[in-house]
């Protein structure tokens, strides 16, 4: 069986041709960089107390640690459960914009709270921070927080 010359050359040709399209759709395609676990700092909200980050982002999250209502120019906790509330959403709100985020990207939230009569001040102070749709959010009685603190407020934000 004789083969044309013809043929074959546009055989070769067609088959090189498949070949440097899936090459070139495969370079050209945009590739999904796989994002790090990174630490976030701000100065303004408190160094933490302890072996921790003030917020770690991986994936398309931002992962914020528990804040208590420390002044992060003193240092110090002072002031009543809704005061205390205040300083930690604030504390918190640095963080998200150190990572270019608002409370519009938080997607869940822990609440601790020391003593349960507090909750309703408490509550007031965290929807003050929030428009619908609201984060989902759990609520717990705890025993005691660190440096005496009425309230520990932490979060997860999706990142933009």
């Amino acid at each position: 069986m004789a083969v044309d010359r013809k043929t074959v050359i546009l055989v070769l040709m067609f088959i090189c041709g498949l070949l440097a399209g899936v090459l070139l759709t495969g370079l050209l395609s945009p590739q999904q960089v796989p994002r790090v676990k990174q630490v976030v700092y701000t100065e303004r909200a408190p160094q933490p107390v302890g072996p921790y980050s003030q917020a770690v982002t991986s994936g398309d999250f931002l992962f914020l640690s528990g804040q208590i209502g420390i002044d992060p120019a003193t240092g110090n906790i002072t002031g009543t459960a809704d005061e205390q509330t205040t300083r930690a959403m604030e504390n918190l709100r640095a963080v998200l914009q150190e990572s270019g985020l608002s409370f519009d990207d938080v997607v869940q939230t822990r609440i601790y709270i020391v003593n349960m009569s507090d909750w309703t001040a408490v509550n007031g102070v965290y929807g003050s921070y929030f428009t619908g749709p609201y984060p989902a959010r759990a609520t717990v009685q705890t025993a005691g927080l660190p440096k005496g603190a009425l309230v520990e407020i932490e979060m997860v934000a999706q990142m933009r």
